[in-house]
């Protein structure tokens, strides 16, 4: 089992010189994602993350290989998310650095890449899964399951707060939205809630009205933004606030909530759901996952990079956990045997405990791995995690809810390559303050 954590193994490296490290010739990770322009906040977070975790494991001696310890070096290239200059930093990457792992967002910058990637063996990594199918073998998801995770916030809220039935959502019509607002409708099915008003608008609208006063009206106890990007949640939940709603709101991501609460109120935003946590959050310290002392990191990582945090500033850094551990495990860098041992184990540890290998109902390759996932709720101005919802025990259940929502809206992996519907979902917006 994958399942020692990085900071227990760097806690115990530490206690020993760290001469036996081998200076001459670093591993190198490429780290190929926007770090500029309008869509630098999926990147650059996770660069500093990456940094940062590069940091700590070479204070610790590096990466031990076949007896020998060796630095990590992370290499970035901007892409500035424009497919061709993802080609050529991929080329660069690959090629002339030898990158051992390619770390990527995905979406628009990996779908010219798909062929490069597979015929070079090239072990890389995406945050958007709906990238993975059968022709992509060395492509994983191993951080986050986009959108899947989402049914555990719905579980929890039918589950505690019975009297909240009425639920009106709305999410953009490309690839983060449509698999997102597919899996919000499964998941409502699943706990008998109902839906009165159900909207998808244009990736390119900024008619915030528009959008959510027909939700509004349908009277809801609950306004679900699915995974809308972060300024038009900021803009919609402003709106709701201005219009005098008093429900819940529920929203896959709600980054910079400090600045929601500032705009709309404290007791306005009490209570609003989401599915990531700040990592100084109690309930993390208890959970043995690739940082061990998640709250060390969180702190260090504002005390360097302040005001920048999301939740890309760890999943990279999950991803890295992962790898680092199958590279000791198997005592080789090589993609091919590092991506077997990932996949030849029972378990793995991602960065919320245990979890498996899935995907092929949906992707056609068990290339992503599901586990706990936690439901945050604000809490008086704090993110809170109330649970860790299992993302398995509810598939098991309801997996071919899931699979027929996804069919609807032309999720599965069959139909996007049928009809190349690759949209990435990550275009610049322009909502205004």
């Amino acid at each position: 089992m994958l399942s020692s954590s990085f900071a227990h193994r760097m806690a115990v490296t530490s206690l020993f010189p760290n001469d036996r490290v081998e200076m001459s010739e670093p591993v190198k990770i490429g780290f190929l994602a926007p770090l500029s322009g309008p869509v630098s906040s999926w990147g650059l977070p996770g660069l500093n993350g990456c940094r940062l975790w590069e940091d700590w494991l070479n204070r610790a001696g590096g990466i031990l290989i076949g007896g020998r310890r060796y630095p990590v070096r992370i290499i970035p290239f901007d892409c500035e998310y424009d497919p061709q200059r993802a080609v050529e930093g991929a080329r660069h990457l690959v090629h002339t650095e030898q990158v051992k792992l390619l770390m990527m967002l995905g979406g628009d910058t990996l779908a010219p890449l798909r062929g490069f990637l597979t015929e070079n063996k090239v072990l890389t990594s995406t945050l958007l899964p709906s990238d993975l199918s059968p022709d992509t073998r060395y492509l994983i998801a191993p951080s986050e399951v986009h959108p899947i995770y989402n049914v555990t916030g719905v579980d929890w809220l039918a589950r505690t707060h019975p009297g909240e039935t009425r639920v009106a959502l709305c999410s953009q019509k490309d690839a983060l939205g449509l698999p997102s607002i597919a899996t919000y409708r499964a998941a409502f099915q699943a706990a008998n809630l109902t839906v009165v008003k159900d909207v998808q608008y244009s990736p390119d609208t900024t008619d915030v009205a528009a959008i959510v006063q027909p939700m509004l009206d349908a009277k809801p106890d609950v306004l679900c933004w699915c995974t809308s990007h972060t300024p038009m949640v900021h803009a919609m939940t402003e709106y709701a606030y201005e219009q005098g709603f008093t429900g819940r709101i529920l929203s896959c991501t709600l980054d910079n909530y400090q600045r929601l609460i500032a705009r709309t109120s404290v007791e306005f935003m009490d209570g609003a759901v989401f599915q990531f946590p700040d990592f100084d959050d109690p309930k993390l310290a208890r959970k043995a996952f690739f940082f061990n002392r998640p709250s060390t990191f969180f702190k260090e990582y504002n005390a360097r990079y302040p005001g920048s945090w999301s939740a890309v500033s760890w999943e990279y850094v999950a991803i890295l956990d992962i790898w680092h551990a199958a590279v000791e495990k198997v005592s080789s860098v090589h993609p091919v045997s590092v991506l077997a041992t990932m996949k030849q184990m029972e378990a793995v540890t991602h960065a919320f405990g245990p979890a498996r290998w899935w995907g092929e109902s949906f992707f056609g390759i068990n290339n992503a791995l599901i586990g706990d996932w936690p439901v945050v709720t604000l809490q008086k101005g704090r993110a809170r995690i109330v649970e860790f919802g299992s993302i398995p025990d509810w598939l098991d259940k309801h997996e071919a809810l899931l699979r027929d929502q996804m069919e609807k809206v032309g999720q599965l992996w069959q139909q996007r390559i049928e009809t190349g519907a690759r949209l990435s979902g990550l275009r610049a917006r322009d909502v205004t303050d």
